[in-house]
């Protein structure tokens, strides 16, 4: 697989009432191809929220959205756009980052968290200077990170849902 240059295309997912900020490094090749975040069916994040929250499993776009309003969840990642291989975050090169302070503005998010270890880096390199907001690392939910079963990601994310 080659390496190109990607454009983030679509924008972030969030409303006046959303108070936890989760954010990716950039979308997986599947997530671009369906235009919504955690596209990949291998990808544990909306079974892993469903758990959470105590909710069915969203499947279509528009029960993900629903979801994550009736949960507070905005939705974004760090990367605007870079140079990648496939949907691999360690090939990610010529990284231009996204404006997170356009969120934090116009909603009352109370807590970041990262998905993964890549956003996590990049976040705090790039936007927490510019924000003043610290960010909380959170185990990927990517199929990639297979070192962590459901469960060992269930405790991980558990911080969440706590208040």
């Amino acid at each position: 697989m080659n390496e190109t240059h990607q454009i983030h295309e679509f924008g972030p997912f969030y409303d006046a009432d959303s108070e936890i900020l989760i954010l990716g490094s950039f979308p997986s090749v599947k997530s671009r191809e369906t235009g919504f975040y955690y596209g990949h069916p291998m990808n544990r994040f909306w079974k892993l929220l469903a758990f959470l929250y105590q909710e069915e499993e969203p499947v279509s776009i528009p029960e993900k959205k629903a979801f994550l309003k009736k949960c507070h969840i905005a939705l974004w990642d760090v990367i605007e756009s870079c140079d990648i291989t496939g949907s691999s975050d360690s090939s990610i090169r010529n990284e231009k980052i996204n404006d997170i302070g356009k969120i934090l503005q116009e909603a009352p998010i109370r807590a970041i968290y990262a998905n993964g270890r890549k956003a996590e880096n990049l976040y705090k390199k790039y936007a927490e200077p510019v924000t003043g907001r610290k960010i909380t690392g959170l185990p990927s939910t990517s199929p990639a990170n297979a070192a962590f079963s459901m469960e060992r990601l269930q405790a991980g994310w558990r911080k969440l849902t706590e208040k």
